[in-house]
C-alpha cells in the first residue's frame, strides 16, 4: 500500500499550478503543451478570445501566435472530441468505449432510454450518415431531421433532436466535429476525420486516461461530480493517496511533483481553464470566490460577464473584467478586481500581463 503524502496547502497549490503549466519558465511548444494538458475545451465565447486560444496563450505567452490551434486541427493533428482539443493519436484511448456504447456490462436507466431513443430514430441516423458520406463535411442545418421520436427534457436541449442524435453518433465513433464556421461545428463522417490507430482495450484505456489526467490535474480528488463537457474531474485510484491539511477527505497525487522547485508568475485565465473548471477542487485548493456569471442579468454580475481569474504565484488574487471589441481595435478594461490586499509588485506583474493580452491580440488597451 502506498504511503500517504500529507501536503500543506502551499504543497497542494503549487503542485496544481506546475502540473498545468502555468508557473515559470513557460512552455515553447504548443502541441507538446495540448499532450501534457490532455484536452483543451473548445468553446466558441468570445468575450475576449475563445477559451481554447486563451488557455494556449495563458500558457505560451508571445510563442502561441492566434489560430495555431485551428491550423492543428484542419492539419488533422489535433481533433475535438466531446467539445474538447485532443492530440489526435489520443483517439485510441477512446475507441473501444465508443464499440461498446452505450456502455459494458448492465445498463443505467438513462442509457436504456438513450440506446432507445437511437434506435427509434435509426433511420434518421442512416439519412445523417448517407448524407455526409455523398456531400459532407458538413452544418448541423445543412443535415436531415427524420427522427420519428424527438428528443425530450427539461432543458434546452428539448425537441433539438438532430443535435443530441449527432452528440450520440459521436460517442457510438461514427460522426466527428471537422471544424467551424464561426460559432458552428462543421461535421463529417469520423473515418474521414479520426486517424487510423490501433485501439487501446477499454479497461487500459480507461486507465491511462486517468492517469494523463492526474498528470495534467498533479493532484486531485478519486471521486468527483459529474462534470458538464467531455472530461471528468475524477482520476480514480491512479497515482498515489494523499491528504491536504485543513482540506477534507481524501486525494490522489502524482508523485512526479513531489520535491519540484516551483516559480510562480502572474497568470490571466480563461473562466473554463482546467485550474480552476473544477469549482469545487478550485475552492479546496485556492479558496477563491468565482463564478462564471455570462448567463447572470448583467444587474447581478460581481465581476463582469466573462471575468478572467487572475493567478499570482501560487494564488488565485482577483478577476480581469474585459471586453475585447475587434471592429473598434480595443480591448476595454472595465475593472481589476483585487481579493485581499496586493502589492506593488503583485499590480505591475498583472499589468504586464493585461498589457501582453492586449499585444497579442492587436488591440489598443483602453482602461475605464
Amino acid at each position: 500500500m502506498s504511503e500517504v503524502h500529507e501536503l500543506s496547502p502551499r504543497d497542494a497549490r503549487r503542485i496544481a499550478v506546475r502540473a498545468q503549466l502555468l508557473s515559470a519558465p513557460r512552455p515553447d511548444d504548443l502541441l507538446a503543451v495540448v499532450r501534457h494538458l490532455g484536452a483543451v475545451q473548445a468553446d466558441p465565447t468570445a468575450a475576449v478570445a475563445p477559451s481554447a486560444e486563451l488557455v494556449a496563450w495563458s500558457r505560451l505567452g508571445s510563442a502561441y501566435h492566434r489560430g495555431d490551434l485551428t491550423t492543428a486541427a484542419t492539419a488533422g493533428v489535433l481533433i475535438e472530441l466531446e467539445g474538447m482539443l485532443r492530440p489526435a493519436e489520443d483517439i485510441a484511448l477512446y475507441r473501444a468505449e465508443m464499440a461498446a456504447w452505450p456502455g459494458p456490462g448492465e445498463l443505467r436507466d438513462w442509457q436504456e432510454w438513450q440506446l432507445g431513443w437511437v434506435e427509434a430514430n435509426d433511420h434518421c441516423r442512416r439519412d445523417i450518415l448517407d448524407k455526409l458520406y455523398d456531400e459532407g463535411p458538413l452544418l448541423r442545418r445543412a443535415l436531415p431531421d427524420t427522427t420519428v421520436v424527438p428528443w425530450q427534457s427539461s432543458g434546452w436541449n428539448n425537441d433539438r433532436n438532430v443535435r443530441m442524435l449527432l452528440q450520440l453518433m459521436v460517442r457510438r465513433g461514427e460522426v466527428a466535429a471537422a471544424g467551424w464556421e464561426g460559432r458552428e461545428r462543421i461535421w463529417d463522417l469520423a473515418e474521414r476525420v479520426y486517424p487510423d490507430v490501433e485501439v487501446v482495450p477499454y479497461d487500459e484505456a480507461l486507465r491511462v486516461r486517468a492517469e494523463r489526467r492526474l498528470h495534467a490535474l498533479g493532484v486531485a480528488r478519486a471521486k468527483a461530480a459529474e462534470a458538464p463537457g467531455g472530461e471528468p474531474n475524477h482520476v480514480g485510484e491512479v497515482g498515489e493517496p494523499a491528504v491536504i491539511e485543513g482540506v477534507r477527505g481524501k486525494w490522489r497525487l502524482d508523485p512526479a511533483y513531489l520535491d519540484c522547485e516551483f516559480t510562480g508568475r502572474a497568470v490571466l485565465l480563461s473562466p473554463l481553464d482546467r485550474l480552476v473548471f473544477d469549482r469545487k477542487r478550485m475552492t479546496d485548493l485556492f479558496d477563491f470566490d468565482y463564478q462564471l456569471e455570462m448567463y447572470k442579468p448583467a444587474a447581478k454580475r460581481r465581476w463582469g460577464y466573462w471575468a478572467m481569474p487572475i493567478l499570482y504565484d501560487d494564488q488565485l488574487v482577483g478577476k480581469l473584467d474585459a471586453t475585447a471589441e475587434p471592429d473598434a481595435g480595443e480591448l476595454r478594461v472595465d475593472a481589476v478586481h483585487e481579493d485581499g490586499e496586493w502589492t506593488k509588485a503583485m499590480r505591475t506583474a498583472v499589468d504586464d500581463e493585461i498589457e501582453s493580452l492586449a499585444e497579442w491580440l492587436d488591440l489598443e488597451l483602453i482602461r475605464l
